[in-house]
């Protein structure tokens, strides 16, 4: 993701004025989005890590904030099928995440907020956050599971079923950067007639209830820049209410 401003990101300070920011109480945001993990013909492997930072670029826009680099390694099961997933174990990502808060603790920050693009990520960030050193100071930020998203995704959508790669966050990138979509290669999966199953997605087994060759857990072939303006709108105003 390019950025547009840098006073806001760590990675582009020196440590005294992060140190001079925490101080006078920024709150500190950890995106959390995968670097490697497929979504579907029509998007990068990235998007998550898109996601996460431009939703935190949004939120240090509206409130005091410093973001860190963006967690880009978590726990992907379901998608290690396909070749450039990469998925680390619950324990493991959630070790990483501890350790990271803690850190941020120690530097004096007063709120952590963890932005989190994930659904399987959010069980073990839970448990990061009840094993850090004061989880009173950390929010979890849930991109994708605030309760204005979760109605607002409901009304919009004509699928019958998705949540990866699918209309809703296909629509989100159309409305956030259409330059990353390749509409053309998009593509409804499953196509089981049984229909999906909780559990990995298969790339090449026909037989699997979650056989995708698109890799797409949805219909994408249903997004809009409308739509995803309308999703965006109500993300930000969950952020918002989470980071309070």
């Amino acid at each position: 993701m390019t950025r547009e401003s840098t006073q806001n990101w760590v990675a582009d300070l020196a440590w005294d004025h992060v140190g001079t920011r925490l101080a006078r109480g920024a709150a500190a945001i950890l995106p959390i989005g995968a670097g490697a993990k497929q979504h579907g013909l029509h998007m990068r492997m990235a998007t998550d890590q898109f996601f996460a930072e431009y939703f935190a670029a949004a939120l240090a826009e509206r409130i005091d904030a410093l973001i860190w680099p963006t967690l880009s390694y978590g726990a992907y099961p379901a998608f290690v099928a396909y070749p450039g997933s990469i998925s680390l174990s619950d324990e493991s990502f959630q070790r990483v995440v501890a350790e990271i808060a803690n850190a941020l603790l120690g530097f004096g920050a007063k709120r952590v907020l963890i932005l989190d693009t994930g659904l399987s990520t959010l069980a073990p960030v839970e448990a990061a956050i009840r094993a850090a050193s004061d989880p009173s100071r950390l929010r979890h930020l849930k991109v994708f599971a605030g309760p204005r998203f979760v109605k607002t995704a409901r009304e919009l959508q004509e699928q019958p079923y998705g949540s990866h790669a699918d209309e809703i966050e296909t629509s989100l990138m159309l409305a956030i950067a259409p330059e990353l979509v390749d509409m053309s290669r998009a593509a409804a999966s499953p196509v089981s007639p049984r229909g999906s199953t909780r559990g990995p997605l298969s790339p090449d087994d026909a037989k699997s209830p979650n056989y995708s060759p698109s890799g797409s857990f949805g219909d994408p072939t249903l997004a809009s820049v409308e739509k995803g303006q309308k999703a965006l709108a109500a993300i930000l105003e969950d952020l918002m209410e989470m980071a309070a």
